[in-house]
């Protein structure tokens, strides 16, 4: 997220720059210099999640495959570990693979409001509606982390920018679409999954928030609900 001036009034707002969240295993370097040999407390799930041989021990293969899955989605330290953080991301993309094609299904989204925007900060999943049907999505989206949770409630999109830049940090947010404050769906270079989250705003894949700045004009409403695990 990021601040914005418009008609002499600025609103603060922060971009989805990261603050890596460490393993709870006394390293503190963000690169390790090897893979580590000790069996983490999530090892099988880790295991079957990543398709291999489920003993509950870690093998150098075990290592190099949750090592490599920890590079993609930016978790540190990326040591081979399957610890909490690292399950915790699988875990959350096995629960968002098994909304399919139906997100709102609990109905929490508003039907009644023709074209509108939903994020399930629980499942950490963003849509688009038009009264019961599903115009695009679900689509994965990262977050506020704690201390910088997404608001959730009723909104609008009230003010759109394609190229903005953030204010506090100097860097870019394409297609920002903001809809409370300072908090916006954007896109971000990194990983959908990578923690702990954003600084309040919806960060979206380029591809996503691309298609999201070609369906939704200002005016149109934007419905957040739930929580976002570890807020």
């Amino acid at each position: 997220m990021g601040d914005m001036r418009r008609r002499g009034a600025v609103v603060l707002g922060v971009t989805s720059l990261v603050a890596p969240l460490a393993l709870a295993l006394g390293a503190t370097p963000a690169q390790a210099a090897s893979c580590t040999t000790s069996t983490g407390p999530h090892q099988k799930k880790v295991e079957k999640f990543l398709g291999r041989p489920v003993d509950g021990k870690q093998s150098s293969a075990d290592c190099k495959a949750i090592r490599s899955f920890q590079t993609k989605h930016g978790i540190t330290p990326n040591i081979g570990y399957a610890g909490p953080v690292t399950w915790g991301v699988m875990n959350l993309m096995n629960k968002q693979k098994a909304v399919g094609k139906n997100p709102n299904k609990s109905g929490k989204c508003p039907k009644n409001k023709g074209r509108i925007a939903c994020v399930d900060l629980t499942l950490q999943l963003s849509w688009i509606q038009d009264g019961k049907k599903l115009v695009y999505g679900p689509v994965p989206v990262r977050t506020g982390r704690n201390g910088y949770e997404t608001r959730t409630g009723l909104k609008k999109i009230y003010w759109r920018n394609i190229d903005h830049v953030s204010t506090i940090y100097d860097v870019p947010m394409p297609y920002s679409q903001f809809f409370d404050g300072g908090q916006a769906f954007h896109s971000a270079g990194v990983s959908m999954w990578n923690p702990p989250g954003s600084h309040g705003c919806v960060n979206m894949t380029k591809a996503t928030a691309k298609k999201y700045w070609s369906l939704l004009r200002n005016g149109d409403d934007v419905y957040v609900y739930g929580r976002k695990p570890g807020t």
